[in-house]
């Protein structure tokens, strides 16, 4: 394994120790990924000569969808794409609302060089490029002169964009000359709303000409001026994940009209309207096979269905619709060593000797046993468990043996209700006591 310091063992750890998936790290997670990497490479070098991409991922819960989508944004960005996880909601994200899409993207959009705030820092380092490009052309200009020569550049650059929605262009413009203007509060005010942001005063929008928020169809068109402005500032691409599309079937009022626009999504991917996008979207069997998932609009079916009754061993990586398999009890086991070796530890020595591979192997199969044998659901109770009650107390206690004082609880109240309903546990807490005492992995 790769020697990372203990602050970037501590990143990737945290989230695990509160259930959650690490957003970076994961490839030193990462266990029966291989025969994704070929072919998802492929497909990031296909976007990144100026093609769209789709890809559904299905999977049960437990199966790991959040984290292969996470591992998939690492290979991107590290082959220089920017990222962006946008996670669907019935409230604050439906799926129909191509808007408010677009504006989670760019408020969590993400580089290899900038974790946070990314979308702005492309924008400052695309003006700066520009200024050095007109200045490199004409010499030194004054003030004036330069935001006139840099704006008259930046919308032919945007050419493209410009044809079918002008605004993005002329407020980039307008910002630019702002902070040419020492105005910074204009400038910021008009990014925001190019950003999606509600609540931009009209004092801001009024001089540019612009009125409103940004609607589906503006955020169609500013989606392809993002990657316009990623192309001009050396990144090949956007990866967009869209997680837990399945809440869709939750919106009876809304459902179709949220396939209907992935529809639309997948027909302009394909038809290249979002020259350099990848979508992924992640989502449960029943949005992809039930009645009220994709069923609901055939032309959707259609492009996204897959065959996957034979042996899925055989599963093709290529097919715009894959499956993610859920753990097996070698695979949990597996994931429990490299979480260990990972563990920012104080007293290293002592953490490897007291949680060792016997014990890990225990607990992960009394886990399995005390959830009906479900081991798809077992990963993430399982992992925080191994961090909270084994690891984290070894290394703080020096006389704490997990083979003499450890008890596993587990507890409705910490329980997501997949876990809960696998335990046989109702609403009400019921205690679980498990004994790693036995050392042979059995319960």
């Amino acid at each position: 394994m790769v020697d990372l310091g203990v602050l970037r063992r501590r990143e990737i750890i945290a989230p695990l120790r509160n259930g959650t998936v690490p957003r970076r790290g994961l490839e030193h997670l990462a266990v029966g990924l291989g025969r994704f990497e070929a072919v998802i490479d492929d497909e990031l070098d296909h976007v990144s000569h100026g093609h769209g991409h789709f890809k559904a991922v299905r999977g049960e819960y437990g199966s790991g969808k959040t984290f292969f989508s996470r591992w998939v944004q690492h290979r991107a960005m590290s082959r220089g794409f920017a990222v962006a996880e946008v996670q669907i909601s019935a409230t604050e994200t439906p799926l129909y609302k191509l808007e408010t899409l677009y504006r989670r993207a760019l408020e969590g959009l993400r580089t290899r060089e900038w974790e946070t705030g990314a979308f702005r820092a492309l924008v400052d380092r695309w003006f700066y490029a520009l200024e050095e490009e007109v200045t490199a052309l004409r010499g030194e200009l004054a003030p004036r002169d330069l935001a006139d020569a840099v704006g008259t550049l930046l919308e032919q650059r945007l050419l493209a964009v410009r044809e079918t929605n002008p605004i993005f262009a002329t407020v980039l413009r307008a910002c630019y000359r702002a902070r040419v203007d020492e105005d910074p509060a204009t400038a910021d005010g008009l990014l925001a709303w190019l950003m999606g942001q509600p609540n931009v005063g009209a004092a801001v929008k009024r001089p540019v000409g612009i009125q409103g928020e940004i609607d589906a169809t503006t955020a169609a068109g500013f989606f392809r001026g993002i990657l316009a402005i990623l192309r001009e500032t050396g990144r090949k691409g956007l990866v967009l994940v869209l997680d837990e599309v399945e809440v869709v079937q939750r919106m009876p009022s809304h459902s179709e009209q949220s396939l209907e626009a992935l529809r639309d999504l997948v027909n302009d991917l394909d038809s290249d309207r979002y020259p350099g996008l990848y979508v992924m979207i992640t989502g449960t069997p029943s949005f992809f096979e039930g009645p009220q998932g994709i069923k609901k609009v055939p032309a959707l079916e259609q492009r996204l269905y897959q065959d996957f009754s034979g042996d899925a061993r055989f599963d093709s990586a290529k097919a715009t619709q894959i499956r993610l398999l859920s753990f097996d009890v070698a695979r949990l086991v597996e994931v429990g060593k490299k979480v260990r070796d990972l563990y920012p530890a104080q007293h290293a020595d002592r953490v490897a000797a007291r949680v060792d591979d016997p014990t890990i192997e225990t607990l992960a199969s009394a886990m399995i046993g005390k959830l009906g044998g479900r081991v798809g659901v077992a990963p993430r109770l399982f992992v925080r468990k191994l961090i909270s009650e084994l690891l984290d107390k070894v290394d703080e206690h020096e006389a704490y043996d997990p083979k003499r004082d450890f008890q596993l609880v587990v507890d409705a109240r910490e329980m997501t209700s997949a876990e809960r309903d696998a335990a046989g546990l109702e609403a009400s807490v019921e205690d679980i006591e498990l004994d790693l005492s036995s050392g042979s992995g059995s319960s």
